[in-house]
């Protein structure tokens, strides 16, 4: 089955000048779970564990791993060596403050590309109690350094979003100017809505130009991470940033397999990304990071393809008509659940589905009686409770 037959959106995705919007060049991810993710509360990652994250992101097709800070953290210094020997297809990047002292340590680990950041909105400059000018010259001091020790540099600039336009023209061109060759569009605290997102990242690819590659990083506190990210895409941004699960401080990182689920279901953008791999992975992140996420959860959620109403249970034959795209896109099982909402179908279903030879009249007893355990148990009916219900009905004890 290609992938185009396991997708059944609305055909107005499709539309030209809707489709048109989007670049037909691939896009690429640069994860932060190992930096950003980290910063979600309570979250403390050993240099071991980011390591196996770091192979389950390599195997999800994630282009750049950010291992870490290393300035401020020496297991971030372990862990990067570490992920310097696992020989990974992903590039790993590194993290800096517009600091000689940051890119020192870079240096020192060997460390080949990183993201250098530094504020640059009048409400982050005044907190921190700094001036434009002397951002310009940390910054510039910075990358002119990094650049000299052959280091990539990606320009971040913290708080992007909230910052006079003029003012974040003449950073990202200084920043250039200095030798970093990408520029990071950054949303630090969510502020942007779509809308504002592409407009902004429009911006700036205009300014430096179709050379310089263009990243967008944003985070969720709107509930539009997804949708900001879909719209740099649709801006110009050939990278986004975020992490897996939407791990992040606040309310987290633009989500990044949702981000490819869209931009590939919705959109044909080509992300790269392994889907089908999604799911266990989530699972396992989940585990380490000692968060659980809501079953509702677009990609991983344990709901998407769980079906308990009987309304929905009768078309459950019929996958397109009760779901936006098969669940063998993101290696997930289908299954029929019981309890106070189920229908005949759900019955006959499960019936099938545990081997039960039940006639039609018995069927709608045992209906009767998951209803009422269902409702009684305000939760759902387990297959070894239907079992037992099951035997009652064919011994003619009822439900």
């Amino acid at each position: 089955m290609s992938w185009n037959s396991k997708v059944w959106v609305s055909e107005l995705n499709a539309r030209p000048e809707i489709r048109s919007a989007f670049p037909r060049t691939e896009v690429r991810f640069y994860d932060t779970t190992l930096r950003d993710g980290e910063q979600t509360v309570g979250v403390v990652l050993s240099p071991q564990q980011k390591l196996e994250i770091a192979r389950k992101l390599d195997e999800l097709g994630i282009g750049r791993i950010e291992a870490g800070f290393p300035k401020v953290s020496p297991e971030d210094a372990e862990a990067i060596q570490l992920l310097q020997k696992a020989k990974l297809k992903a590039e790993l990047w590194g993290f800096s403050r517009g600091s000689r002292g940051d890119v020192e340590v870079l240096v020192r680990l060997g460390l080949r590309a990183s993201v250098i950041e530094s504020p640059t909105s009048d409400i982050k400059l005044k907190a921190y109690g700094i001036s434009r000018d002397q951002i310009l010259k940390r910054v510039t001091d910075a990358i002119s350094y990094a650049k000299q020790n052959g280091i990539t540099i990606a320009y971040f600039a913290v708080d992007g979003t909230r910052t006079e336009l003029e003012f974040l023209r003449k950073v990202y061109l200084a920043a250039l100017e200095a030798g970093a060759s990408e520029i990071v569009v950054v949303d630090t605290i969510g502020a942007c809505g779509p809308e504002a997102a592409e407009l902004l990242v429009r911006e700036v690819c205009r300014w430096v130009g179709p050379a310089i590659p263009v990243h967008y990083h944003g985070h969720n506190d709107f509930g539009m991470a997804t949708a900001c990210a879909v719209a740099a895409v649709r801006g110009g941004a050939s990278w986004i940033q975020g992490t897996i699960n939407g791990m992040g401080e606040r309310a987290g990182n633009a989500n990044l397999v949702e981000v490819a689920l869209a931009l590939d279901a919705l959109y044909e953008v080509s992300t790269n990304l392994r889907l089908d791999r999604a799911r266990a992975f989530s699972h396992q992140l989940r585990k380490v990071s000692g968060y659980e996420l809501e079953p509702w959860k677009p990609v991983v959620g344990e709901n998407l393809f769980r079906r308990e109403s009987g309304a929905v249970a009768s078309q459950f034959h019929d996958p397109p008509s009760i779901e936006p795209y098969s669940s063998e896109l993101v290696a997930a099982e289908r299954s029929i659940v019981l309890g106070k909402k189920s229908g005949i179908d759900s019955i006959r279903i499960k019936c099938e589905e545990l081997g039960f030879d039940v006639p039609e009249q018995q069927q709608t007893e045992v209906l009767a009686a998951v209803k009422e355990l269902g409702t009684r148990k305000r939760g759902l009916v387990t297959d070894e409770e239907f079992r037992e219900m099951i035997e009652r009905a064919t011994r003619g004890g009822g439900g």
